[in-house]
């Protein structure tokens, strides 16, 4: 899993957590929704100062945001 794909499963996760959509996320971090769904989906690269944008609407560490899984975990289908 390359860290584009980490960031990825990451946000959704966080986001999901806290129970916001793309769009509730997208206005608390004052970018388009269009970005967060590109995002999620691994199309783009996040900047490491939209990184802990994300992270402090989140109410997280943004070092959350790009940790890797840990090895033998077994995945969700």
């Amino acid at each position: 899993m390359n860290i584009r794909e980490v960031f990825a499963r990451n946000l959704r996760k966080a986001r999901h957590a806290r129970g916001l959509s793309q769009e509730a996320l997208a206005y608390e971090a004052g970018i388009d929704r269009t970005y967060i769904s590109a995002l999620e989906r691994g199309v783009y690269s996040a900047t490491i100062v939209m990184v802990d944008k994300w992270a402090t609407v989140l109410g997280v560490e943004p070092g959350a945001l790009l940790q890797k899984p840990a090895k033998g975990r077994p995945r969700r289908v």
